[in-house]
């Protein structure tokens, strides 16, 4: 999944001339707390934040007077993996789109447009419950995981894996399968030493409800 997949553009960037005061009301508007802000060419000089604009002196100021550092943008070709790193790494909630070698605006992309493209990579619309275990990074085999759990009647439509901060630590990796009932697997896995730590949305009302609650959390 590439950035050019989910760009927005229905969000219009700023001015350089806009006033603090209409600024603020597009982050109301959009329920973001950054926008990207354009020249009269369209061509990106900055991001800029809540933050920046309630220390304006006024709200006539205007926003290319707020602007620091050099522009964080992301490019088309990159994967929404990169985006979703340089929005965590500059603490953004949108990051502006530019071509390669170029300052050209092409549109931005939304923390909620990241989460929905991570959800569908998740599988999050299909149907199945989804497994979190342990397991020593020594042990660790992707290949025999999935083994496991289809010898047992089940499919992994997806799966993500956390790094543990040290070496003593143990992986942490989260299933999605195409079964409700986890009983068998469970089991499975847990004679073959991957410590089980939770199991979710073997009711599928109980893993939409969760869903929406983070959404309405991402909109906050």
């Amino acid at each position: 999944m590439k950035v050019q997949d989910a760009i927005n553009t229905a969000i219009p960037a700023l001015h350089t001339t806009d006033t603090v005061e209409d600024a603020l009301g597009l982050l109301m508007e959009h329920r973001v707390r950054h926008l990207p802000v354009v020249d009269e060419k369209d061509h990106l000089v900055g991001v800029i934040s809540e933050d920046q604009m309630m220390s304006a002196n006024g709200p006539d100021d205007a926003v290319g007077s707020l602007l620091g550092n050099r522009p964080v943008s992301v490019r088309p070709q990159e994967h929404i993996f990169d985006a979703a790193r340089t929005m965590v790494e500059h603490g953004l909630s949108t990051v502006p789109v530019t071509p390669p070698n170029d300052t050209r605006y092409l549109g931005l992309l939304r923390r909620h447009d990241i989460f929905d493209e991570f959800a569908k990579l998740m599988a999050t619309q299909r149907s199945g419950a989804i497994i979190a275990l342990e397991v020593d990074q020594r042990d660790y085999a992707l290949a025999k995981l999935v083994h496991l759990i289809e010898q047992n009647d089940a499919k992994v439509l997806a799966v993500a894996s956390e790094e543990p901060d040290s070496s003593t630590e143990k992986i942490r990796v989260t299933l999605k399968l195409n079964v409700t009932d986890t009983t068998r697997v469970r089991h499975v896995l847990e004679h073959n030493d991957y410590h089980v730590i939770a199991s979710f949305g073997e009711d599928d009302s109980e893993m939409q409800s969760r869903v929406e609650e983070f959404m309405r959390y991402l909109e906050v």
